[in-house]
């Protein structure tokens, strides 16, 4: 499991991200907004980050969202 720090903002929020290879997917949990995402590899991309979007911002503002998203988006396509 990673830890990453976002500082947006709203401030800053601990993401952890978990990959498990064995069957290629990755949970993405913020626990200061009580927010979690579960996807596959096959699923990352732009899609994924619409869908993050929608989730998170019935959590935070519309700006803390995309920005999440984005950040969440470039940490596990590095991965």
């Amino acid at each position: 499991m990673k830890i990453r720090k976002s500082y947006g903002s709203k401030g800053d929020r601990s993401v952890y991200i978990h990959e498990n290879k064995k069957e290629e997917s990755i949970l993405v949990a913020i626990p200061s907004l009580e927010w979690s995402c579960f996807f596959t590899y096959e699923e990352a991309g732009e899609e994924l980050q619409e869908r993050m979007i929608k989730s998170l911002t019935s959590r935070t503002d519309d700006t803390e969202a995309s920005e999440l998203s984005a950040r969440i988006r470039g940490w596990t396509g590095e991965m």
